[in-house]
């Protein structure tokens, strides 16, 4: 049928559309995005990073905050939906574990980890059996050396292996998988990638006699490019950007505002206190910060393993905090490289009507350029027919 976009199996699961929605913190995807996109059949994914660090739910620990604050914000998505719901989980976080355990016993149902290669898993979700969880593995990628090493690793250690996989591309935004000087070959192009991954998976497949759906994220922004990943193996596609400018988004308007006014000149890549470029939309305090202007904070607790905070110039999660909350004197914003192309806040179903139509677009534009190839009816060059009647009579009469 001209048109029907596929669905997404991952393990006993299907998103009646081929789109996850990207975790994005602090607190830029919670529930009411999450929930919002399960609802129009894509998977609602929300990001567990630092939602304790509001204050709102206060313990003992941060620790403590962090898993109380997602396992609300979980219910709250669930009581709103009946579709898919996610979390994403860095794995550079401190409390890395805590947030994993709650997710597998909320039953969401799918993890996906990033910032890191997730080679351990908590022992206590070992210990129940990984075939046993309803919750559905997925790695965030961004090679397809580094797909071999997590399965071969899960496959080994586990007999278990992720149910699907992300390959993010160096279009993204936020924190990213490659070095600054890595970001624009074509080697990391996600059409390179992609191909990478897809290998990388296949033995798998045949070793646990199951598929394993690889989705591409990273610059996808619309139907079009859904429909040309698909076409090229990928099962899905994961999109961040693109939520952030609708009403359900769970930022403050004027980070959404951010993303409606910005310029490509805007979007730029920084060199964040963890240590990983990233990209982000410019402005006076990243300004400041190039300048050499130091940020003084007073760090709560470590969130990040890798963070030196007596180093470095300002404390990576307040800025964004600050920034969920429109205050960009002390935050800025990340964004993905197509954030220039966005010009107004609608609804998630707004969107996904809109990535439809442009899916179906794309979809009959090609399948009619394919038949006129198809079909080439023979058109002699005139030309040349006058030339070689001359030609003949010419020697005829000779």
């Amino acid at each position: 049928m001209i048109g029907k976009i596929p669905t997404l199996k991952i393990g006993k699961l299907t998103a009646e559309i081929p789109i996850i929605q990207g975790g994005m913190g602090v607190g830029i995807s919670l529930s009411g995005l999450a929930s919002a996109v399960a609802n129009e059949g894509g998977i609602g994914v929300i990001a567990a990073v630092g939602l304790g660090m509001a204050g709102k739910y206060l313990q003992s620990s941060m620790s403590e905050n962090n898993s109380r604050a997602l396992r609300q914000e979980i219910k709250t998505a669930h009581s709103k939906t009946d579709g898919l719901i996610g979390v994403n989980i860095m794995m550079a976080l401190s409390d890395y574990d805590s947030l994993f355990e709650v997710s597998v016993e909320e039953k969401v149902d799918v993890i996906l980890m990033g910032a890191g290669l997730p080679l351990k898993l908590p022992a206590r979700i070992v210990d129940q059996g990984l075939a046993n969880i309803h919750t559905s593995f997925i790695p965030i990628v961004s090679s397809g050396r580094a797909t071999k090493i997590i399965f071969q690793h899960w496959a080994k250690k586990y007999q278990h292996i992720p149910d699907a996989v992300v390959v993010e591309g160096p279009l993204a935004g936020g924190h990213l998988g490659f070095k600054a000087a890595e970001l624009y070959t074509e080697s990391n192009s996600l059409e390179s990638l992609l191909p990478e991954v897809l290998a990388a998976v296949a033995p798998f497949e045949i070793q646990f006699g199951k598929k394993i759906p690889v989705i591409v994220a990273g610059g996808i922004y619309s139907g079009a490019d859904i429909y040309r990943f698909i076409r090229l193996g990928a099962s899905g596609v994961q999109m961040a950007t693109r939520f952030v400018a609708t009403h359900e988004c769970d930022a403050d308007i004027r980070f959404k505002e951010m993303y409606v006014n910005c310029q490509k000149d805007d979007l730029r890549i920084i060199e964040s206190p963890v240590g990983l470029p990233g990209r982000a939309i410019n402005n006076d305090f990243l300004e400041s910060v190039s300048a050499g202007n130091k940020k003084p904070f007073k760090c709560p607790w470590k969130c990040l393993r890798t963070c030196n905070y007596t180093e470095v110039p300002y404390c990576i999660a307040n800025a964004l905090i600050s920034a969920r909350k429109g205050r960009f004197g002390s935050g800025f914003a990340f964004a993905g490289a197509n954030a220039y192309k966005v010009n107004e806040i609608i609804s998630v179903k707004e969107l996904v009507n809109a990535l439809m139509r442009e899916y179906k677009h794309e979809d009959l534009t090609m399948k009619v350029s394919a038949d006129r190839e198809i079909y080439v009816p023979f058109r002699p060059d005139f030309r040349s027919v006058v030339k070689n009647k001359t030609n003949a009579d010419s020697v005829a009469v000779l």
